[in-house]
């Protein structure tokens, strides 16, 4: 990646580069006033030694008061604006970030899995943050430390002054570079194991319930923990060869105070008032040794921020090319997928593969599988979310992707984690359909078999809800979402695993409403049981993205010994 093409870094950095440049100006001189202090302190405890007038100590001491003064202060104000300058640059990139998944997320869904969004709303950011104030600032304040210690050295002696450059760089150039070199293939595999845990995580808490449906406990724990394991393992490596890493660094600088007391016990005792000066030169290095010991630090992490800066320039706003859009069909005769495949890239795996179905109106099917086989891929296919890699999805032989900007209009979608946001219970279900009345919106509260709960909340329908709507309990927030997807009145209904979580009662009286108040919807539900496909029309089963059983449940139950086989284990389960 060519730096003039980088579009997260480099745009911020001129944004504001005012801020940077003073960040960088008061770090140095909060760190040239801690030199300054001990370099006035050990020339008036040298001079003190001789007992002179207290006038003669009079400037030293005031300059010692001063610098003791100034270094805190100028620590303040460094803190305030690096930090300012952190917070602004990282929140314009959040705010960015965000914007990117928001624009286009189907795009996302596309190329990256929930585990990758995690780790770069979660991580991503928060490395380059820490590029900034653990490689950048110190490096660079480090380096006009060195500059300014070489340059005024100079002044008495070029040879030492250069022989101190070499001490100076080695700590932000060679100790560094060996870290970099030993520990970046390391770094680079914590933060692929640290995106595999993201990931694994999130697609095991996903398919929690199928872990359990199967008894497989051990081998959820044994998933969510192997990846967390290895990178302790390697997160203990590290810190071991920083260890090292570190010592050497204090070893290399160590010279350096070594080397000015030889040179000055050369240079600077000619003369008994030339001898007051040994002290100071001594003691002014000791303070910028924080200005150096964390620079190495700050560039071997550099193959993690590189990694997190790549990822984020490989996400770039995107627009879909869609058809021309029409207006959504009168009337709604069949749903087709016509041999659907689908990849989120040439390189990865087929999830649906050469998948024909048709759905005509009215219809009710169950759509069964293990998690991760491609159901919900095969729903947001439906939906027009994601572009199938060979075939189309239609609409009454018109793409669905055609119907984009009236989707609504057509699909009505009953997820398992449905958000209620904090304003009354009214507002959270006219938000199917806004231009519904009050009169609408209690008939759908009574269709969903609210009406005695909303009766006895304080404000009835005007009572406010919590946010994401903790004061319900999962049942009745899946009724007031299917009370959403009654005011929409879409005549396709999409019901991704809506029962999960909930306990059997409580699932088996909600699957009766859902099915009872979408008699007149053609529905396509997703669920990971076979609790209530009686109340379907058809049951498929999706393994390995093919539809590998399509039948009546009832002659299903009749023909396939597998469905008699899985419905026995079920209802045995349930039981």
């Amino acid at each position: 990646m060519k730096w003039r093409n980088e579009q997260w870094l480099r745009p911020d950095l001129k944004r504001y580069k005012g801020l940077l440049f003073w960040s960088l100006v008061l770090g140095m001189l909060t760190f040239i006033c801690a030199g300054a202090l001990m370099f006035t302190s050990g020339y008036l405890i040298d001079f003190s030694a001789t007992q002179p007038l207290f006038a003669a100590i009079y400037v030293p001491v005031v300059l010692t008061r001063a610098f003791g003064i100034g270094r805190p202060v100028f620590q303040y104000l460094e803190r305030l604006t690096s930090h300012n300058w952190v917070l602004r640059i990282t929140s314009h990139m959040r705010r960015k970030l965000y914007r990117v998944l928001e624009s286009d997320a189907a795009f996302v869904s596309e190329h990256h899995q929930t585990g990758d969004v995690l780790g770069m709303l979660a991580d991503d950011i928060g490395h380059i943050q820490n590029l900034y104030l653990r490689t950048i600032f110190p490096t660079v304040v480090a380096g006009g430390l060195t500059l300014i210690a070489t340059l005024l050295l100079g002044w008495f002696d070029w040879g030492f002054a250069l022989w101190l450059c070499v001490l100076l760089l080695a700590q932000i150039v060679l100790v560094p570079a060996w870290s970099l070199v030993v520990d970046k293939r390391r770094k680079l595999q914590q933060k692929q194991l640290n995106q595999t845990a993201y990931v694994d995580l999130t697609d095991s808490v996903l398919g929690l319930s199928d872990w359990v449906i199967t008894h497989r406990e051990a081998d959820f724990v044994a998933q969510a923990t192997a990846a967390p394991h290895a990178l302790s393992q390697s997160l203990h490596a590290s810190a071991r060869f920083e260890w090292v890493r570190n010592f050497v660094a204090q070893l290399l600088f160590g010279l350096i105070p070594v080397s000015l007391m030889v040179w000055v016990g050369q240079y600077w005792t000619q003369t008994a008032g030339m001898a007051n000066w040994v002290g100071a030169f001594v003691l002014v290095i000791f303070p910028l040794d924080m200005a150096f010991s964390g620079v190495a630090q700050g560039i071997g992490e550099w193959p993690t921020y590189k990694g997190a800066v790549m990822r984020l320039n490989q996400l770039q706003p995107t627009t879909r090319t869609l058809p021309k859009q029409l207006p959504t069909p009168q009337e709604f005769q069949t749903l087709t997928l016509d041999h659907v495949s689908f990849a989120y890239s040439a390189s990865a795996p087929e999830l649906i593969h050469d998948t024909s179905l048709t759905l005509h109106r009215g219809d009710k099917v169950a759509l069964l599988g293990p998690s991760g086989m491609g159901k919900t891929t095969l729903l947001q296919l439906v939906l027009g979310d994601l572009t199938p890699t060979t075939g189309q999805v239609l609409v009454d032989d018109t793409p669905v992707l055609a119907y984009q900007e009236q989707r609504n209009n057509l699909f009505a979608v009953l997820d398992q984690s449905p958000f209620l946001f904090n304003t009354s219970v009214k507002n959270n279900v006219r938000l199917g359909n806004e231009a519904a009345s009050d009169a609408a919106v209690a008939k759908a509260i009574d269709a969903v078999q609210l009406t005695d709960l909303i009766a006895q909340l304080p404000q009835g329908l005007d009572t406010p809800v919590a946010e994401a709507g903790f004061d319900f309990s999962g049942g009745e927030r899946q009724r007031l979402a299917l009370a959403r997807v009654l005011l929409q009145d879409a005549p396709i209904v999409l019901l991704d695993e809506p029962t999960v979580g909930l306990d059997p009662i409580t699932e088996a009286a909600l699957i009766n409403t859902m099915f009872t108040v979408l008699a007149d919807k053609t529905v396509l539900w997703v669920t990971h049981h076979l609790q209530g496909v009686h109340r379907t029309d058809r049951v498929l089963f999706l393994e390995a993205g093919r539809l590998t059983m399509d039948g009546a449940p009832q002659e299903l139950a009749k023909t396939d010994a597998r469905y008699r086989r899985l419905y026995a284990l079920d209802a045995g389960m349930k039981g």
